[in-house]
């Protein structure tokens, strides 16, 4: 960060641009040229100098207006050489990669008509060389995106309309992580692909709020605390393999619970339970946030109750990461009521962070 860029803060609503900056503090002018001193760390930069990077009203929900070209598919980055090492400050906890890809819509309320942003989130110290592509009908990929995104920014990959969400149906994001100028811990490359949903696009619920972002967006983390979130599997049997146990899985979970099924179970298999709400409903129009709990809580007592006689039976709830409150709803649920089960987080490589794992004692 230096005097003249643009910033938005981290853990508050505003930003602006920098005027001043005293040892790790730097003092930003907001759009009413009020100034207010802050933490470096505390600040993404959003617009260096004035360069390609979207201008964007700090704290208003106005859709973004943009005073770059748009970004067209299968041309690199304006940018592909790493800037000046010496203006990349660096910030505590950085040297753990955090890498996110965001779709946000110009008009969240014209979801029909709008077009969508697509942004990468390099929340590191590191530099990145990223590869955005798309698998075309062929089944080949397809560059819509490749360059140097700097530490510790936000940077605008294309701009997308209705037409061309059908060409994202898989999406791949390659990276290398590197410092300039410097020493640094080596990270190995990663390559994560992934299925993007494009009804969600004309969904307004689908659309959430991000701590990267002003306007609710339609997130995929790539990187997490170091840890790639969906590897790219690369073995034609193991994907055969991935897919005859989805399907068996799949008629497992739709076949009904009961306490005959239940007893039928071998020691070793595991219920999955899906307690998302649009699993649970058709729809949720008219419900608050508590009623929809209130169905999540009840199939999980029911399934729980129909299963607390077979001991050792393992039970994984997929509740999602969210904001964390079903999870504590069913841990106070398993602590109070269920007090002689088990549970624990489930497989983070197979369920994220969004399974609790139950075992029936």
């Amino acid at each position: 960060m230096k005097i003249g860029d643009i910033v938005r803060f981290l853990n508050a609503v505003g930003g602006g641009k920098v005027t001043k900056i005293e040892g790790n503090i730097a003092y930003v002018e907001d759009n009413d040229g009020f100034e207010t001193p802050i933490l470096v760390k505390e600040c993404v930069v959003v617009d260096p100098d004035g360069g390609m990077m979207p201008k964007r009203k700090f704290g208003s929900n106005e859709p973004s207006k943009y005073e770059a070209p748009a970004i067209t598919h299968s041309k690199p980055a304006p940018n592909t050489e790493p800037g000046n090492a010496e203006t990349a400050e660096e910030t505590a906890g950085g040297d753990v990669l955090n890498i996110v890809l965001g779709y946000e819509a110009r008009e969240i309320k014209h979801l029909n008509t709008t077009t969508f942003d697509a942004y990468i989130i390099n929340d590191s110290n590191y530099y990145l060389y990223i590869l955005y592509a798309s698998r075309n009908s062929d089944g080949k990929w397809e560059s819509r995106y490749n360059g140097i995104v700097e530490p510790n920014m936000q940077v605008l990959l294309e701009e997308l309309n209705h037409d061309d969400l059908t060409e994202l149906e898989r999406v791949c994001v390659q990276y290398v992580a590197f410092k300039q100028d410097k020493p640094f811990k080596l990270k190995n490359p990663g390559a994560v692909e992934f299925r993007v949903d494009a009804t969600k696009f004309y969904k307004m619920h689908c659309f959430h709020e991000n701590m990267y972002f002003d306007n609710p967006v339609i997130a995929y983390d790539i990187v997490k605390n170091d840890v790639p979130q969906r590897s790219m599997v690369i073995d034609s049997g193991m994907i055969e393999q991935a897919m005859r146990e989805k399907k068996t899985a799949d008629k497992q979970q739709k076949k009904p619970v009961s306490k005959h099924a239940d007893k039928q179970h071998k020691k070793n298999e595991i219920i999955e339970v899906d307690l998302h709400i649009n699993e649970l409903l058709d729809t949720t129009t008219g419900l608050s946030n508590k009623d929809m709990l209130d169905v999540q809580l009840k199939e999980f007592r029911r399934v729980m109750d129909e299963n607390i006689g077979n001991k050792g039976q393992k039970i994984i709830f997929i509740h999602g990461k969210g904001e964390g409150v079903l999870r504590k709803a069913l841990l106070d649920e398993l602590k109070h009521k269920y007090k002689h089960c088990d549970a624990q987080d489930a497989s983070f490589r197979e369920y994220g962070f969004g399974a609790t794992l139950v075992t029936i004692r």
